[in-house]
């Protein structure tokens, strides 16, 4: 499903689960969609499953929008304490719309606890008290936490989940990983299909194939983290800066806010640190994720200068995160938007998108921690395995049978609304903001939840790619061009293809002088294994035929299959 049919699902008020791959815009649609409902008039309250997960996208945790807190159990006096809450049945009750993003890690008794506050608080016997409720996130990510010997529900197992009856919009489109190779990997972990090939194809990624970037460590504890930034940091000479968090607003919210927060309470840097960006600056330059070397500091404020994997230099200043509601906000936490990146837990690293990786797996413990880490990177260009234990790549089976049935009741979903009228859709957009006391947003009158940067990046990459493959540059002229690695130009192609904006004649420059022969090698080997995967045509034809011409060769044959 497109992202522009599950926001138009979104807009006719029913319950949704909006999921997808890692880089498939979850948060991009969410975002649109807030922005929507705050044109309309519409009370939508953002919430998440952890704190972290929360300040990501300007919300509050579940648990605490819906005074749960951190019970596991919700007696009949429990209930009655929390609806007669001042607080928190004023915003139950004022809320038409609930997002609860991450939902991956949302226990299945703790959306039930959240089902009947709301049933309570707004006295409606309907799921969830009758307000619109949103799951956003992905299964085969993170688990919901649990105690020893406690056994393991998800949210979609959960009384709550049944009775809401969400609908399912699963995007298919891909804007993070471009590498075919680590995309056929993450399918295959997803599908609970990893063989011995997969293992091999790991264990063969050894070195970063960025010279210029110092990647980051993913670990699956906390304690090598620590003392791997520790170590790096003591080891660079110069002096240190320190920057300290500030706050304002609830003391309490505050300290949610500041634990939860990628970038530390007490900041320590020195020339040479390796850093990470922790917030989204598109008109900046730089995304959550993006990593960089302190290479200067002020001379007049004393904020750290970084340099970018790109050489681009930028002076970092303070942000602020926030806890917002109905757009007051109750808290804030101002910080620079970095952190030590020499090292960082899995678990933190859910949501990011990392230019280069060092990967250590040897003591993955929970499912979705290998695939969590995996997907955090672009390409295998930008990977490096540190350590692999047998396990590390597992996914629960129950997930991986839940996915078919949510995948084919997206098709399901994305068929029915493909059939309606453009004004039968507009009509139930009309009848939701109604029933919801709003007004239709007028054309220009939905802001930017956040900045469109990012996505109209993501859409005209491929534009650049074609206007430069009409130029008749080389691979690498145009990755040399755009800063790219030639692998993601490869990719760029190969959707190019895929779509239908490039033709036989834009890729007749790229062929090398022996294409016939070699093409005829490759198209027996597409016969005999398929189109899906390079490895086994490269095999086929005993490792003769480079990478580069068998993409050429198979491009031709999509070309020629499309006629």
């Amino acid at each position: 499903m497109t992202q522009e049919r599950a926001l138009e699902i979104l807009k006719t008020g029913g319950n949704v689960f909006l999921t997808g791959e890692p880089g498939a815009g979850k948060t991009y649609v969410i975002n649109q969609y807030i922005a929507w409902l705050e044109a309309a008039g519409i009370s939508v309250a953002v919430t998440a499953s952890t704190g972290i997960a929360a300040t990501h996208i300007g919300g509050m945790t579940i648990h605490s929008w819906s005074g749960i807190g951190v019970r596991d159990m919700l007696s009949p006096y429990d209930l009655d304490k929390i609806a007669s809450n001042e607080k928190t049945s004023k915003r139950v009750r004022k809320a038409k719309v609930l997002i609860i993003d991450e939902i991956s890690m949302l226990a299945a008794g703790t959306l039930d606890m959240v089902d009947k506050v709301c049933r309570a608080v707004r006295q409606k016997p309907e799921a969830f008290g009758g307000l619109q409720v949103i799951f956003v996130g992905d299964f085969f990510q993170l688990p919901p936490i649990t105690r020893a010997g406690e056994e393991l529900h998800y949210a979609f197992e959960s009384a709550a989940w049944h009775a809401a009856r969400p609908l399912i919009c699963y995007l298919t489109e891909q804007y993070r990983q471009e590498d075919e190779m680590l995309l056929g990997l993450l399918s295959s972990i997803r599908r609970n299909e990893v063989e011995e090939e997969h293992f091999t194809l790991l264990s063969e990624q050894t070195e970063i194939g960025y010279p210029d970037i110092e990647p980051t460590r993913l670990y699956t504890h906390n304690a090598d983290v620590d003392e791997v930034n520790r170590q790096k940091l003591a080891g660079l000479s110069g002096q240190t800066r320190k920057y300290q968090m500030t706050g304002q607003g609830n003391k309490q919210l505050q300290q949610g806010l500041a634990k939860n927060c990628l970038s530390p309470e007490l900041l320590e840097l020195k020339e040479e640190a390796m850093v990470m960006c922790t917030k989204n600056n598109f008109e900046q330059g730089y995304v959550n994720g993006t990593l960089a070397r302190v290479v200067a500091f002020d001379g007049v404020d004393g904020y750290p200068i970084i340099e970018t994997t790109e050489k681009r230099r930028i002076k970092i200043q303070p942000t602020t995160w926030e806890m917002v509601e109905d757009k007051k906000v109750l808290a804030s936490v101002e910080q620079l938007p970095l952190r030590l990146a020499w090292a960082i837990t899995v678990h933190k690293s859910q949501g990011m998108s990392l230019d280069a990786a060092e990967i250590d797996l040897s003591r993955a413990f929970v499912f979705g921690q290998g695939y969590v880490a995996l997907s955090r990177v672009r390409s295998l260009e930008g990977l490096k395995m540190l350590g692999m234990s047998p396990t590390a790549l597992r996914v629960d089976p129950r997930i991986v049978a839940v996915d078919a049935r949510f995948h084919g009741e997206s098709e399901a979903a994305d068929d029915a609304f493909g059939d309606m009228e453009s004004e039968e859709v507009a009509k139930l957009h009309q009848n939701f903001v109604a029933a919801c006391g709003g007004r239709m947003p007028q054309a220009g009158e939905v802001g930017e939840r956040s900045s469109s940067f990012e996505r109209v990046q993501k859409e005209s990459t491929f534009e650049i790619t074609k206007g430069l493959l009409e130029e008749k540059k080389t691979v690498r002229q145009m990755a040399q061009e755009r800063k790219m690695t030639e692998a993601t130009v490869w990719g760029h192609l190969e959707r190019l293809v895929e779509d239908g904006k490039i033709g036989v004649s834009h890729l007749t420059h790229l062929l090398p002088g022996n294409f016939e022969q070699t093409e005829a090698r490759v198209l027996a080997a597409i016969a005999e294994h398929g189109d899906e995967k390079l490895k086994p045509l490269f095999e086929e034809n005993n490792e003769e035929i480079d990478y580069e011409t068998i993409r050429l060769a198979r491009m031709l044959y999509w070309l020629q299959q499309k006629k």
